[in-house]
């Protein structure tokens, strides 16, 4: 409790009171998160090429800016996004985006699962999605559980790792691969911080389920349609049907 307790001493005060997400990550702990999950976004995009990306949220942070897909465009309901729109209902055609960027989206929306039904929808057969998540089962969701849940991130809906994974895979994703990250308590100050950043070396090593923030990555697949051949290719390859291989038969009896 030492540790919960620190945390709440170094609130968020320091650097006032973010009323958003993206103010959030404008305070010393944003910061030095977004810092990692800048890098890590970084590293995936540019593996992934296509014609058209999009990133959901957080228009002020350029997630999409390694990306090698030829358009790509933030999607918001307010400014600075470029398209602005309801994530909800995504203005797009069915099967038409390569590439979706949900970073710390589905925290902060009202229903989750239809954000993904509609990422799903919209887009393409092995096209990706890429997901970054506060974890509920870490010193940042320990912060937010002991009464720190009035401002962001902490009045987030923290989606657990596993449940995600379920979701995804119900839908038609298939996890191609992923990370647990920030492992230092979620202190606002950073001498505070900097007295934890052994955790940050440790964390993979000693408790690799505890991150403070996850992501993921996951392709979408289409499974497979039986093609039907038409009757005259079905003689030709000797796929005849049951009842003319009978008849065939009778006839060469008589």
């Amino acid at each position: 409790m030492g540790i919960i307790a620190a945390m709440d001493e170094s609130s968020e005060a320091i650097a006032g009171t973010p009323t958003t997400l993206a103010e959030w990550f404008d305070t010393p702990l944003g910061q030095y998160l977004l810092a990692r999950e800048q890098a890590w976004f970084d590293r995936t995009v540019a593996d992934i090429f296509g014609f058209q990306a999009i990133q959901v949220g957080l228009p002020e942070c350029p997630f999409l800016a390694q990306s090698r897909v030829a358009a790509h465009w933030t999607v918001d309901p307010s400014a600075p996004a470029q398209i602005l729109a309801d994530p909800l209902w995504l203005p797009f055609p069915d099967n038409s985006l390569d590439l979706i960027v949900l970073p710390h989206a589905l925290e902060f929306t009202s229903d989750p699962h239809q954000l993904l039904r509609e990422a799903y929808r919209a887009m393409r057969s092995e096209g990706q999605i890429v997901i970054a998540g506060f974890n509920p089962f870490s010193l940042f969701g320990a912060k937010r559980y002991f009464g720190r849940g009035l401002q962001p991130p902490w009045n987030g809906n923290f989606i657990a790792l596993y449940r995600l994974k379920d979701w995804l895979a119900l839908l038609g994703f298939e996890v191609a691969g992923g990370a647990l990250d920030c492992y230092v308590p979620p202190f606002a100050s950073e001498k505070w911080r900097a007295r934890f950043e052994l955790f940050e070396a440790a964390g993979d090593r000693w408790w690799p389920i505890a991150g403070g923030v996850y992501y993921l990555r996951a392709t979408k697949r289409v499974l497979g349609m039986r093609i039907i051949t038409p009757a005259w290719e079905r003689r030709k390859n000797g796929l005849a049907t049951a009842p003319r291989q009978a008849r065939q038969c009778i006839e060469r009896v008589e």
